[in-house]
């Protein structure tokens, strides 16, 4: 073959491969006829989309999330090689890294859990081996398949013969960054055998100034968002930057450099001759008309939660609610902060309803609710819950059951042909006495409260419930370890009064009121969902 003369180098020498991969073990196994020799290879590969490192997933819905994450986008697959070859007391290192970029076809939800259940995910990077079952999922690759693999047998086999042919080095064919693609040389080093060279990792890098530049990404969104860019691109797709600045009624510099931010952040595509359009993200989340709005959560975000966060190293170091911060009223009552005027209450109404026409439809379906004939939505805010609920069961009535003040503004949200299975009540459920139903559902209402408020809410749902009769609720469940999501944890930073919780924990809250735990459903939406049954 090809590679047999670097490889018959090794002939006579022990060779220590330092990885428990059986696919890398196969790749190294085919080439060589060896003896074991003195050298130590070492090799990791890591899977990359979007600023995350997706490793092995733990379980079934680990893995969904991850194929989900990279279904029909194009990902990055990285394998980081040492190679280390001892002479009597002396070593000499190779380290690269060699990347390649894969594309995933649009996968269907059948496609998606067939693979999973085929038990191939489980031990893979990224959960998908592109050897076997795993290549139906990939559209194309560019660069090296068996990099993909597991091991980049091409570019291993380079840094041998480098290794054992040193004045071959200034003619190194060096490796090529398949994004930018700039020339990135391996790294070399001789020395004792007690050196220890720590090398920055420049995802790592990538990924801290990420995190530093967050909010500058936040803010830019939150501009184009109030400025209408993504509505003004959705109506008259093809516009160059002056177009754009004109529509906006704002400085073309101005313009320009946050249609190119834009870009950059996948929320804008920029077209041949220079003219925007929306990405499909944007035409997804970002424009008005759009079933999956969330453009009400962007204001509410701006002009409320980052005032907010603005005061958070005072909170954190006198343990205050971030809310009190920057409100006059000294309650602890949220709600009662942001139903203080109607234009606060419209925008987190707003806000709210956003959040559930996105992530309403997982839950709703994450379970079968069909036995239940009648429901009822405690903190139901504008009825999208509610509304999907009669939607995916027509046997179903359901009543949203909110503040006066709330249920006043609810028609403002209400869809198009009401169904009059859908009915409003106001109350305060605190209070005043709930509405008799087979369900009930609490969906981003229990994370906001004291344990004593939360303890008296079940309390009082567990009274009206009558054995067999169900309550559904839905939040961002943190993971047992509280290490993620950090969706929920970031949320936790506000101070409030309430918490956030585990599946497990609010399994044992519901427990002790009389409740058993029926079924949990991590969505890999904005809201995870927890189903119990009256005892």
């Amino acid at each position: 073959m090809v590679l047999n003369p670097v490889i018959s180098k090794l002939s006579g020498k022990l060779v220590v491969l330092a990885s428990s991969s059986p696919r890398r073990l196969e790749i190294l196994t085919n080439v060589k006829h060896l003896k074991t020799p003195d050298i130590v290879i070492g090799a990791d590969t890591i899977v990359t989309i979007d600023g995350l490192i997706l490793e092995k997933p733990r379980d079934k819905q680990d893995a969904y999330r991850m194929l989900s994450r990279l279904s029909g986008k194009e990902h990055s697959v990285c394998t980081g090689v040492a190679i280390v070859l001892y002479e009597e007391t002396e070593y000499q290192t190779i380290d690269f890294y060699e990347e390649t970029r894969v594309k995933f076809a649009d996968l269907s939800e059948t496609m998606l859990w067939d693979y999973i259940d085929s038990g191939e995910p489980m031990d893979k990077a990224g959960g998908y081996g592109i050897q076997a079952l795993g290549g139906m999922l990939v559209e194309y690759i560019h660069g090296d398949f068996l990099n993909v693999v597991g091991f980049p047998l091409n570019r291993f086999c380079k840094q041998l013969d480098l290794l054992f042919n040193p004045e071959l080095a200034s003619n190194e064919v060096v490796h090529t960054d398949v994004r930018s693609g700039s020339a990135v040389p391996p790294v070399t080093s001789r020395g004792p055998m007690n050196l220890v060279i720590e090398k920055v990792h420049t995802d790592d890098l990538k990924r801290i100034i990420e995190l530093m530049d967050g909010f500058k990404a936040s803010k830019a969104l939150f501009t184009a968002s109030k400025m209408r860019v993504f509505d003004l691109l959705q109506k008259r797709p093809g516009l160059e930057g002056a177009e754009v600045a004109r529509g906006l009624q704002a400085s073309l510099k101005g313009t320009l450099c946050l249609l190119e931010a834009c870009v950059s952040l996948g929320l804008l595509e920029r077209k041949q001759g220079g003219v925007y359009e929306n990405s499909r993200l944007s035409q997804r989340f970002l424009v008005s008309d759009s079933p999956s709005s969330l453009l009400g959560y962007m204001a509410h975000s701006d002009e409320t939660v980052w005032k907010l966060f603005s005061h958070l190293e005072t909170s954190v170091r006198e343990g205050t609610n971030l809310q009190a911060k920057v409100s006059a009223q000294t309650t602890n009552d949220l709600f009662q902060v942001m139903y203080s005027d109607d234009e606060r209450k419209l925008r987190f109404m707003k806000a709210m309803h956003g959040i559930a026409e996105v992530a309403g439809p997982a839950v709703i379906t994450a379970f079968d609710l069909s036995r239940f004939k009648t429901a009822c939505d405690l903190g139901g805010c504008t009825g999208s819950m509610a509304h999907g609920l009669a939607k995916a069961y027509p046997r179903m009535s359901v009543t949203v059951y909110d503040l006066p003040s709330v249920v006043e503004l609810s028609g403002t949200f209400c869809p198009p042909g009401l169904d009059n299975r859908v009915s409003f009540v106001a109350g305060d459920f605190f209070k005043d006495r709930l509405p008799k139903a087979d369900l009930y559902i609490l969906a981003r209402i229990l994370h906001d409260w004291t344990d004593d408020k939360v303890h008296a809410l079940l309390s009082k749902i567990s009274d009206a419930c009558t054995p067999g009769c169900g309550l559904l609720v839905s939040e961002i469940f943190l993971d047992r370890d509280r290490t993620g999501p950090s969706q929920g944890l970031l949320q936790a930073l506000g101070l409030g009064p309430g918490k956030q919780r585990s599946a497990g924990e609010y399994g044992a809250l519901l427990e002790s009121h009389g409740f058993t735990v029926s079924h949990i459903a991590h969505t890999d939406s904005l809201l995870d969902a927890l189903l119990c049954i009256k005892d």
